[in-house]
């Protein structure tokens, strides 16, 4: 069982959302956390939460889609406090969109951001924990990327992308003394993206706590788990865990599942708000 007391871990997207429970939770285990955010006023009240829960907490504002500039920031980091021993790639966005009128601003928005910058981020800090044959990289990927979900396609892949990049290397540094884990939440309730889109949440689906997905990132340190799904409950989860298998050999039928359910017609609807949002502020 890995011991987070004392360890130094990066996460990017500390200042809201999901990223401001991680941290919580990192705080209470003791550890020194980088936290990596494009607001400064966000990273300052998340240092004031840590602080109080007893924790260490350093933050750096920068954004990390200037995936150029990032060595810049690891080298400030790396002089500035001990080596990294966990990057958390929390970071995400996503565009409710028809992929038709998707622009080509949105697609690297979101590729970059999501993916882009978590490989990035991770080749820069793979030296030295090679050096010391010690290291973990948990990426916060979610359910969209276990299973495509429409007017969210980008987002999908991306996620999608954290996973099998999750995988490979996985199995190509399995003898360094580095673990990876991949992170599949589904929809998260009170923060977070889910909350911003300003809609509910159809009930079959399912939604989980960002406290309890939070404790499932320190599990999946602690025990060095490959992959975990999150769904609102152990039953849930295992439906899920079926339901993507099923999927594997008849796609079509979870097509229908998420139909049903109302996945698709719930981003249907994000995508027509963001459309007219986008209309009224033209």
């Amino acid at each position: 069982m890995t011991i987070i007391a004392n360890k130094t871990v990066l996460l990017t997207g500390a200042s809201r959302g999901l990223g401001v429970h991680i941290a919580h939770a990192l705080a209470k285990e003791q550890a020194t956390i980088i936290g990596i955010s494009r607001s400064k006023t966000g990273l300052n009240k998340t240092r004031d939460e840590v602080k109080s829960l007893g924790g260490k907490f350093i933050g750096f504002t920068f954004d990390i889609t200037n995936v150029e500039q990032l060595s810049v920031l690891i080298q400030h980091i790396n002089n500035t406090v001990s080596p990294v021993d966990i990057l958390i790639n929390n970071t995400g966005v996503e565009i409710y969109q028809s992929f038709a009128n998707y622009s080509l601003k949105d697609l690297q928005s979101v590729l970059t951001t999501n993916l882009l910058a978590a490989m990035e981020l991770t080749r820069l800090l793979l030296p030295t924990m090679l050096e010391r044959n010690s290291g973990h990289i948990v990426n916060i990927s979610s359910l969209a990327g276990k299973k495509g979900v429409p007017y969210n396609s980008i987002y999908s892949a991306s996620k999608a992308g954290l996973i099998m990049w999750t995988d490979s290397l996985r199995q190509e540094l399995a003898s360094t003394g580095i673990n990876f884990s991949a992170i599949c939440p589904g929809y998260i309730s009170e923060t977070g993206m889910t909350v911003d889109s300003g809609l509910p949440i159809p009930t079959l689906a399912g939604t989980s706590k960002p406290e309890e997905v939070a404790k499932a990132v320190i599990k999946a340190i602690q025990k060095n788990k490959a992959e975990v799904i999150i769904n609102e409950s152990a039953i849930a989860e295992f439906l899920t865990k079926v339901m993507f298998g099923i999927g594997q050999v008849a796609p079509q039928f979870v097509d229908a599942v998420y139909r049903w359910i109302a996945v698709a017609r719930l981003n249907q609807m994000r995508a027509e708000n963001f459309a007219k949002n986008q209309y009224n502020r033209a």
